[in-house]
């Protein structure tokens, strides 16, 4: 139950009408100036041990550059954390000053700040709040009986996505708007890659991991503001392919902790960024790797067998999700391929079996899992909707043509969906949400079938009206012909925490031929146009754009490309 209650303390000023009537000044009125100031503190969320709070103070006397709120509380309330405010506390004393990037208040200007605090018996509402030694009025409420069910751990949501924005990384909105017609979706959150060491405090001049995390509280304002971070740095990392080699070696594990991920989490556990809703999308491509390309499968790589076999994949990961997943307001989603990769019945159990291993080690529990990501960085189709994984032409299933090729799923909803299905089952929570990056799976355009094909024969029949008009599924990098997808959006489907395009479209998968660079990013033949592949795709021809640049580097022809194509089409 909620409550909210209003009190004017004895201190606001009072102005006398002809009457002798005494008045309370209110904001507006011509004796306004003398409420010097009011706060509204609110408590958010409460539950039997702790609640959350929200304060705004609004300055009505001369403008300021810095402030400090006060209080008392008349119970044992302890302040554990807070943000947009340095908060200390001294026994039943409560100080809120400003941080430096909210200082300025102007006359009649406002700031919020929020805290988590623990209480037990009554959680009673400050009586009185001064800004810099002179009281306010106050306006104060909230829950003031305990809710029948306490909320998640560390006051996670169940979906982050909900009732919330999405941060929008300046510089990859700069890129698009800089192209033509490109202002049409320069507006739309993409993911922020961490793809090494130096990436966390910034290199080459683009923003560090602080300058996002400043930025996004600037975006939120008052009100809520998902960041999504790709945490992408493992020892060996890629180990089936080249554009994305890491700079870490094989068995630079204990590097990849101190050097990586402890720094990473140092930065999200500042007080500062409590307020944010932080989505980590962890190290794609790593453990399906395990799964798909050792021992005596033919797309098996030395590479591969090695971290098998040195296990610093799985220990890396567990040691992202234990770390990560020890500050209140991150989210952790595990990489969970495509179905063109584990949607396959000898990698779909087995790829969820090597997840638990890793959310179950260094320290990592699956309560540091939130949810898992599907295609990301990839171009498998939303949803194929002119044939079905039951459909049968001349005798045959859909199961046996070319390009489903035996697989259980023909596209990433329902994989996604039965995927999630299948990590319960082996032990993961019943409430994990998934994630679908559709930033470059829409495959539009004049391409895009509009009805089924023609029933001559299996094959002519799913590739007359298939949307994902890849050569082969096992086709990665730089498509020709691929759209932009669904737009971000939260809670889509049942069980889908969000579409989300973590890949920031634009940015190359990889390039075209050797360029030199100091990322730690080879030359990957699948990126070459020219390549007539090998195992991992069918032997077919690569589908890459010519003349691209190293992976993350801004490709013009590709984001024309997927604008051209996007579906839904772009107005």
């Amino acid at each position: 139950m909620s409550r909210t209650r209003t009190a004017l303390l004895a201190a606001t000023a009072l102005v006398a009408g002809a009457t002798g009537t005494a008045i309370a000044a209110v904001p507006g009125d011509a004796g306004a100036a003398a409420v010097p100031c009011t706060v509204d503190y609110q408590v958010q969320n409460q539950w039997d041990t702790g609640f959350t709070a929200s304060v705004k103070v609004t300055n009505n006397g001369a403008a300021k550059s810095s402030w400090a709120v006060k209080w008392s509380y008349i119970g044992n309330q302890k302040v554990i954390n807070a943000w947009n405010a340095k908060v200390t506390q001294s026994g039943a004393n409560v100080t809120a000053a400003n941080e430096s990037y909210n200082g300025t208040l102007a006359t009649g200007g406002s700031a919020t700040f929020g805290f988590q605090g623990t209480y037990s018996g009554t959680n009673a509402v400050p009586a009185t709040f001064t800004l810099d030694g002179v009281t306010c009025n106050v306006d104060s409420g909230g829950p003031t009986d305990p809710p029948t069910d306490p909320p998640p751990p560390g006051n996670r949501l169940d979906n982050p996505y909900d009732g919330a924005q999405v941060y929008v990384n300046p510089e990859w909105s700069a890129n698009a708007a800089a192209e033509p017609g490109g202002d049409r979706i320069a507006n739309q959150p993409t993911g922020v890659w961490l793809d090494r060491i130096a990436a966390i405090n910034g290199a080459g001049g683009k923003m560090g991991l602080r300058d996002h995390l400043d930025e996004a509280l600037e975006q939120k304002g008052s009100g809520e503001l998902v960041v999504q971070l790709v945490i992408y740095n493992l020892p060996g990392r890629d180990c089936a392919a080249l554009a994305s080699n890491g700079e870490l070696g094989p068995t630079e594990i204990d590097t990849y902790k101190t050097d990586y991920i402890d720094p990473i989490k140092a930065i999200l556990a500042d007080p500062k960024y409590a307020s944010l809703r932080i989505v980590t999308t962890v190290e794609i491509d790593s453990l399906p790797n395990l799964v798909t390309n050792t021992g005596s499968r033919p797309t098996a790589t030395p590479q591969c067998d090695v971290m098998r076999a040195n296990g610093n994949y799985v220990k890396g990961v567990g040691y992202a999700l234990n770390k990560l997943g020890d500050v209140p307001n991150v989210y952790n989603y595990v990489d969970a391929a495509h179905h063109g990769w584990i949607g396959w019945d000898d990698n779909f159990g087995p790829s969820a079996d090597v997840f638990k291993q890793a959310a179950t080690t260094e320290g990592a529990t699956v309560a540091d899992v939130h949810g898992f990501i599907t295609n990301t960085a990839n171009y498998s189709a939303l949803k194929e909707e002119h044939f079905s994984i039951n459909d049968q032409v001349e005798g045959k299933s859909v199961r046996e043509s070319k390009w489903v090729d035996w697989n259980r799923y023909v596209d990433e909803l329902s994989f996604t969906q039965a995927f999630r299905q299948k990590l319960v089952s082996v032990g993961f929570d019943a409430n994990i949400g998934m994630l679908i990056d559709t930033s470059r799976n829409g495959w539009g355009g004049t391409a895009r079938p509009t009805g089924p094909g023609a029933r001559t024969s299996v094959d002519a029949y799913v590739d007359g009206g298939r949307y994902d008009r890849r050569i082969h599924v096992g086709n990665w990098c730089n498509q020709t012909g691929a759209g932009l997808g669904e737009r971000p959006q939260a809670s889509p489907e049942p069980g889908i925490d969000a579409y989300v395009w973590m890949k920031p479209p634009g940015e190359s998968d990889g390039s075209s031929k050797a360029i030199p660079n100091d990322e730690g990013k080879g030359f990957d033949r699948m990126c070459d146009p020219t390549y007539t592949g090998n195992p991992r795709n069918g032997n077919n021809m690569s589908g890459a754009l010519p003349d691209a640049p190293v992976s993350g580097h801004w490709f013009s022809a590709q984001f024309q490309e997927l604008m051209k194509n996007a579906y839904p089409p772009l107005p």
